[in-house]
């Protein structure tokens, strides 16, 4: 009787301090495959929020100090790795990346290293990170065709070697509801319309355009929505001030309940101008069914086809901004239109479970192994 092989054991690492999708990806990542029988384990900074979702997630973590290159991060994760058996380490960024790349040079058996790129910032065009990509890592893997086309087009790595695999949402969780009934649970205005973004505070994620789009309209009983936290609250709360906007804006915060906050809104908007991959914010928006509005920056008209499942504008340009918001407003029939395109778009391509099976297929490959 044949035995049965064994899953290869992962370790993911992550030196980011901070939360967002690239953060969420990996624990929705992680969970899959332990759900799919793979033994994991997530290396990640101590105290961070990414430490403490995933003890609760019941998700294995070893928090080591890898929050910078130094002599400290590179001899604890030796010693976790010549500790741990390890197959595959998933490496997420930067810091964390060449602290693997140099840990496992002495190992042996050597693990495979897969390098995640979650944004579409340059990488660096010099010989020790084309070092980390290219000979250290045995496959990258993007979040966006743009961006594997960026790492080929202006650093010169091999296609090959480089695979698109947009991040997967969960259908059973982001789905269309009851508009009413996620209102009256929220205690939001019923006859309000509501515009709404999901996204950290962070310069680039463009609240700030959103907030000063916002106050040229001059449409009534609309609100606008910011669900999120981070660096740039008190920025934005002093700009909405300036613009006398604290009755029609609502900064909510960070919120579990994401799906209720989406199902309550009129559409979405995320003004992006930098680094975005393809942002989950937008696939679980359009998961339930909302116009979206948004800009041709990094991965993003991947997923956004215009004036089909969304509507796009440049990056930072303000009075486009501004129209497209008063464009859908006063449009109900396009706002209908354009979400229910959304909604087949990302049923069809953006399920958790397809991000899942090809993720397992390229760890398979890169071990030499076939899917059982």
């Amino acid at each position: 009787m044949n035995a049965i092989p064994r899953r290869p054991h992962i370790l993911h690492t992550e030196s980011s301090q901070g939360w967002g999708g690239q953060e969420i990806r990996i624990l929705t990542e992680m969970q899959g495959f332990i759900q799919r029988n793979y033994p994991v384990l997530l290396v990640c900074v101590p105290g961070t929020q990414l430490e403490s979702e995933a003890r609760r997630l019941g998700i294995p973590v070893a928090p080591l100090p890898i929050g910078r290159k130094n002599l400290a991060g590179l001899l604890a994760m030796g010693r976790l790795l010549r500790r741990v058996p390890v197959d595959l380490i998933i490496t997420h960024s930067s810091t964390d990346s060449w602290l693997a790349a140099l840990a496992t040079r002495f190992l042996s058996p050597r693990p495979h290293i897969l390098r995640m790129r979650h944004i579409s910032a340059p990488v660096p065009r010099n010989w020790p990170t084309r070092w980390v990509y290219t000979r250290a890592a045995a496959c990258i893997v993007t979040t966006g065709n743009r961006i594997r086309q960026q790492l080929i087009e202006d650093n010169g790595f091999t296609g090959q070697r480089i695979v698109s695999i947009p991040t997967g949402i969960d259908l059973q969780r982001f789905h269309p509801a009851e508009q009413r009934t996620a209102r009256q649970r929220l205690g939001l205005p019923e006859n309000a319309l509501l515009i709404g973004i999901v996204a950290t505070l962070r310069s680039w994620k463009g609240h700030a355009d959103l907030v000063a789009a916002f106050a040229t309209l001059d449409l009534p009983n609309v609100h606008l929505l910011i669900i999120g936290d981070g660096p740039q609250r008190e920025n934005l709360q002093q700009q909405i001030r300036d613009n006398h906007l604290a009755d029609r804006v609502i900064m909510a915060g960070n919120q579990d309940d994401v799906p209720t906050w989406l199902q309550a809104l009129d559409m979405f908007c995320l003004p992006s101008y930098a680094n975005e991959g393809v942002p989950q914010a937008l696939m679980q928006a359009m998961c339930t069914a909302l116009p979206v509005i948004s800009t041709t920056v990094g991965a993003i008209p991947e997923l956004v086809e215009q004036d089909k499942t969304g509507i796009l504008v440049p990056p930072r340009d303000i009075p486009a901004l501004a129209q497209a918001l008063r464009n859908l407003l006063q449009n109900p029939q396009l706002r209908r239109t354009l979400g229910n395109s959304a909604l087949l778009h990302a049923q069809t391509h953006c399920g958790l479970e397809i991000m899942l099976d090809r993720m397992e297929q390229i760890v398979l490959s890169v071990l030499g192994r076939k899917s059982s």
